[in-house]
C-alpha cells in the first residue's frame, strides 16, 4: 500500500511539475509574442515641408570637395540648396537657424549591404524573412515584399548617422533574389523604399552549399553541395534566361498568325517560346548590363572561378566580402570592378597575417579599387562608421574611409546624383555630431532625412529614460 501511495504521489507531483512548466512556457511565449508585436518603431513622415533650414558654424565634411571650416549648409524642400563657407553663403531671410558651432556636419551614412527590415529577433524564425530556402535560384524574389519598415532596428541605426542602405537577402543561396535601396525614415514602407530592385544578389563558395560535404544523406547534402554544383546551376540559369530573351524577342517580332496553328506544331499563341516566366524575366536587365550583380565571395580561388562565369555573360559586377582574398588582390584589380568589404572584424585564416582582414580596404584602395563598407547583419550596422575608423587604423586614408560609407556606395549603385556627399541639389540627408564621425566617442546630435529633423529616440533611449534613477 505504501508503495502504491508513493507511486501515486510521484505521478501527481510529476503532473504538477509538467503543468507548471507548461504554464511557464506559455507565459514566456506570450511575453515574446507581445514583445514582438510591440516592436513597432515610430514612423517619421519625410514629406517636404515649407521653410528653409540653415545649419551654420559647423565643420562641413563635404566628402566630394573637402572640408569647410565655419561652414553653412542650407536645406529647402528636402534638398540641399547651398553649401559653403560663412563668408560666401547668404542665409535667406526667415530661415530656421541651427547653430552647429563646435560640431561636425557630414552626409548621411550609406550601408552597402544589410538585412535590415528582414529580421527582428534573430532567434525567432517567425519574424525572419532573410531568404527563401526552398530553391537555390530565385532571381524573381524581391526584398521589398518582405521589408518591415517598423522594425525597432531602424531608429537605432539612424541614431548613429545611417540614413541609406541596400537591403539584401542572406547569402546562403546562390541566387536568392533582388536587393532594395531604402532610406531609414518615412511615413510608411512605400516612402522608405527608394528603388525596389536595384541589384541582383549572387553568392559563391562555402556559404551557399546545401548540407556541404558529409551533410544530409548519402550524396553529402541537398544540391548543390559542391562548388561544381553552384557554378553549374548558375550557368544553366543564365543560359536559360538568354534563350528566353531570344524566344520572347522572336515572338514579339513575328507577324500575327492568320490561321490557328496545328495542335502539335509548338507555335503560335501560348507556345512555350513565348510564355512569360518570372524567373527568366527577372534576369533580363542583368544580362543586358543595365543593373549590377552583387557577387558575395570570400576565398581567392572562388573569386577567380565566379568572375570567369560573370565575364562570360558580360555581367555588371560588384564583388562583395572578399574577406580572405589577399592572395589575388592584383587579380581583383585587373577586373576593374568595385568591391564591398565587411564586416572587417573577421578573424584571419591559418597562414594569414593577424591584420589581413583589417587591412583589406587599404590594400584594395592602394591598388585603385573603389571600396565600400557594409554591415551585412543587423548587429553590425550601427557600428558602420567605426568599421571605417578601424580601416583607417590599418592604412586606409581618412578621406577614402569616409567615402567607403558615403559617396562610394552611392556611386556603385548609381545614385550618387542624390546621395553620398554635401552638394547643392542632392537629397538633404545630413548628420550633425559632436566630433569625428569615425570615432566611437562621438555622439550624433541630430539627423536629417529629406531635410526633416528625425526624433533622436530609440527603444534603448526610452528604456533608459524609464528606468534611470531619478535625481
Amino acid at each position: 500500500m505504501t508503495n502504491f501511495h508513493e507511486r501515486h504521489l510521484d505521478r501527481s507531483a510529476k503532473r504538477v511539475v509538467e503543468r507548471s512548466l507548461h504554464l511557464l512556457f506559455c507565459a514566456a511565449a506570450l511575453t515574446l509574442t507581445i514583445a514582438i508585436a510591440h516592436a513597432q518603431a515610430i514612423m517619421v513622415d519625410t514629406t517636404a515641408k515649407p521653410g528653409v533650414i540653415a545649419i551654420v558654424g559647423g565643420k562641413l565634411l563635404t566628402v566630394s570637395h573637402g572640408t569647410i571650416e565655419n561652414g553653412v549648409l542650407i536645406m529647402e524642400k528636402g534638398k540641399i540648396i547651398a553649401v559653403g563657407s560663412a563668408a560666401t553663403v547668404k542665409i535667406p531671410t526667415g530661415a530656421t537657424i541651427v547653430d552647429a558651432k563646435g560640431m561636425t556636419v557630414y552626409p548621411g551614412l550609406f550601408d552597402a549591404e544589410t538585412n535590415l527590415g528582414l529580421t527582428e529577433v534573430a532567434s525567432d524564425q517567425v519574424n525572419n524573412d532573410l531568404v527563401e530556402s526552398s530553391d537555390e535560384i530565385f532571381p524573381q524574389m524581391h526584398v521589398y515584399d518582405a521589408f518591415h519598415a517598423e522594425t525597432e532596428h531602424i531608429p537605432i541605426d539612424r541614431f548613429n548617422g545611417i540614413t541609406t542602405a541596400i537591403v539584401a537577402p542572406r547569402g546562403t543561396d546562390t541566387m536568392p533574389g533582388q536587393d532594395t535601396l531604402i532610406q531609414l525614415a518615412g511615413r510608411d514602407r512605400d516612402q522608405m523604399i527608394l528603388t525596389r530592385d536595384i541589384s541582383l544578389a549572387m553568392n559563391f563558395g562555402e556559404a551557399p552549399k546545401r548540407g556541404g560535404r558529409g551533410g544530409e544523406g548519402p550524396a553529402g547534402g541537398r544540391y548543390p553541395s559542391t562548388r561544381m554544383g553552384e557554378i553549374s546551376q548558375l550557368h544553366q540559369a543564365l543560359i536559360d534566361a538568354q534563350e528566353y530573351m531570344k524566344a520572347r524577342a522572336a515572338a514579339a517580332n513575328k507577324p500575327a498568325e492568320t490561321e490557328a496553328p496545328a495542335p502539335d506544331s509548338g507555335r503560335g499563341r501560348g507556345a512555350p517560346s513565348s510564355k512569360f516566366d518570372l524567373k527568366n524575366e527577372a534576369l533580363i536587365p542583368y544580362l543586358k548590363g543595365e543593373k549590377p550583380v552583387i557577387i558575395g565571395v570570400e576565398e581567392g580561388h572562388d573569386v577567380e572561378a565566379i568572375m570567369a562565369l560573370a565575364q562570360e555573360f558580360h555581367l555588371k559586377i560588384i564583388l562583395s566580402r572578399v574577406t580572405h582574398s589577399q592572395g589575388v588582390l592584383d587579380k581583383i584589380t585587373s577586373y576593374h570592378v568595385p568591391v564591398i568589404v565587411g564586416p572587417i572584424y573577421d578573424l584571419p585564416e591559418a597562414g594569414e597575417r593577424y591584420d589581413a582582414v583589417y587591412s583589406l580596404p587599404a590594400e584594395l584602395a592602394k591598388r585603385g579599387v573603389k571600396v565600400a563598407l557594409a554591415s551585412y547583419e543587423n548587429e553590425f550596422i550601427r557600428n558602420l562608421p567605426y568599421a571605417a575608423g578601424y580601416a583607417v587604423a590599418y592604412g586606409l586614408p581618412y578621406d577614402e574611409a569616409l567615402k567607403t560609407i558615403t559617396l562610394n556606395p552611392a556611386e556603385m549603385f548609381g545614385v550618387a546624383d542624390k546621395y553620398g556627399s554635401l552638394n547643392t541639389g542632392k537629397v538633404a540627408n545630413v548628420v550633425i555630431a559632436n566630433g569625428d564621425p569615425l570615432d566611437v566617442r562621438t555622439d550624433v546630435k541630430q539627423v536629417y532625412i529629406d531635410g526633416i529633423a528625425i526624433p533622436m529616440v530609440t527603444r534603448q533611449t526610452r528604456l533608459r529614460d524609464e528606468y534611470m534613477p531619478k535625481q
